[in-house]
């Protein structure tokens, strides 16, 4: 992740529709899926907000990632268990000992996204799961993902292949970001038909209070959906996986 990146983070992480929109899914997922107490394991903590969450609810909290201001971040918010790792080397948890692992918007970042699965499944308990997301339709790659270090975007086909490879099964998956997919395919379309490539640092769209509080109320309308009949397009995938 770009220092930069990492900056906006934290700056947006308590307010911003997208951030608040994906802790609070995450969040209904994990204590229905998998109700506290138990050991929770993040992989890519990024601003480390989720942990903190989490970690107020009951559970008890480990993280990884590869970019050790992230870790310290992590650290000077209370959370000592978050460490600097190599998600697609083996995971220093012993086996068997994770109620759930997230995966929120990583695995693309992979190159190998199968081991890394693999070794996320060899930290999951009897009755544990993985809650993932990743960024949705592959034809929507763009400028941002190049410079987020994006590999690739999923199809649920090629999602369900790697979770196949990895010798786990899928429980549910279904898409969320439904709301804002049909600006992302104007503005992206556009960008390719034109040529236009941008290599400024990769940030946030900024709107309004107004807007912002819009966007949160379709994201809450949404995740009702989700919880019930799941949503049938969006910007993204999410879904629980099981051993």
């Amino acid at each position: 992740m770009d220092p930069g990146h990492l900056t906006e983070l934290i700056e947006l992480e308590e307010n911003y529709w997208w951030h608040v929109a994906k802790r609070k899914l995450v969040t209904e997922i994990l204590t229905s899926e998998f109700p506290a107490p138990g050991l929770i394991i993040e992989g890519g903590i990024g601003s480390a907000r989720n942990l903190l969450e989490f970690s107020q609810l009951g559970y008890e909290v480990t993280g990884f990632d590869l970019m050790e201001d992230a870790v310290e971040h992590g650290r000077s918010r209370g959370l000592n268990n978050l460490f600097v790792h190599e998600l697609s080397q083996p995971w220093p948890v012993p086996p068997a000992t994770a109620k759930a692992v997230l995966l929120l918007d990583v695995m693309e970042h992979m190159e190998n996204p199968v081991q890394l699965l693999k070794n996320a499944k060899e930290t999951l308990a009897y009755n544990g799961g993985i809650i993932i997301t990743v960024p949705a339709y592959p034809m929507l790659y763009s400028d941002w993902d190049r410079k987020l270090g994006h590999f690739r975007r999923y199809t649920k086909s090629k999602f369900r292949e790697h979770t196949e490879q990895a010798g786990l099964k899928v429980k549910w998956l279904t898409y969320w970001n439904s709301f804002t997919l049909p600006a992302a395919i104007a503005i992206r379309g556009k960008d390719k038909i034109l040529k236009r490539t941008d290599d400024s640092p990769p940030r946030f769209a900024r709107v309004s209070r107004f807007t912002n509080a819009c966007l949160k109320s379709c994201a809450n309308i949404e995740r009702k959906l989700i919880h019930s009949t799941g949503v049938p397009f969006g910007l993204s995938l999410v879904g629980v996986l099981v051993k």
